[in-house]
């Protein structure tokens, strides 16, 4: 389960001044500290980008880009950060091709109840830093195994040539890894690109 701060930063964007200054003033009764308030898609995608903030609230409908077009941006730029899209037109709603684009967790009407945006803003910061860390161990799961696979062809050339066994090969990469401070990895592809015509890049 991944923490969320008891304080969330939230950058707000919302063309209809009087609608952008009641939820800035709800966020903050709720405890939240909002980073900026901007009135357009395209300048919530450029504050997002410096501020880095742990939540976007985005009116669905603004001039420019739309909430769902900057949604998209700030979910492929900013992959941590959550977004939640606001919107006034009750019969809206968001198709799955558009939810799987912009990586919305909600979709709230306008007025939304205090108790409903808290609840919902830390959902979707939850869900957005999970997103990103089963991501990130997703990565790490195919770098560990491309790296199992590079030791195994590198041990099979040390086996052939120095006509050692399959434990004594692993050795051999083992003390070269400890000796020069260097991934065991980083010498399997060293062995690998000794191979006339073989390179560790190749599958």
């Amino acid at each position: 389960m991944t923490d969320v701060p008891s304080t969330i930063r939230v950058l707000v964007a919302e063309d209809n001044a009087l609608e952008r200054s009641t939820l800035v003033d709800l966020l903050n009764a709720l405890g939240h500290m909002v980073v900026a308030e901007v009135a357009s898609g395209a300048e919530a995608i450029e504050h997002a980008r410096q501020l880095t903030p742990d939540a976007v609230l985005l009116d669905v409908h603004m001039p420019g880009a739309s909430g769902v077009e900057a949604a998209e941006e700030i979910a492929h730029a900013l992959p941590g950060t959550a977004v939640v899209l606001i919107t006034g037109d009750l019969s809206l709603t968001l198709s799955s091709a558009d939810v799987l684009r912009s990586t919305a967790v909600a979709l709230l009407a306008k007025p939304t109840p205090p108790t409903t945006l808290d609840a919902t803003l830390r959902m979707a910061v939850m869900r957005a830093r999970e997103l990103l860390a089963a991501k990130r161990e997703a990565a790490e799961a195919k770098e560990q195994l491309e790296a199992r696979k590079l030791i195994e062809r590198a041990k099979g050339i040390l086996m052939r040539r120095t006509g050692s066994s399959e434990q004594e090969a692993y050795r051999i990469m083992q003390r070269s890894s400890q000796d020069r401070s260097v991934r065991m990895v980083d010498i399997a592809k060293a062995v690998i690109d000794s191979e006339p015509g073989m390179k560790s890049t190749g599958h």
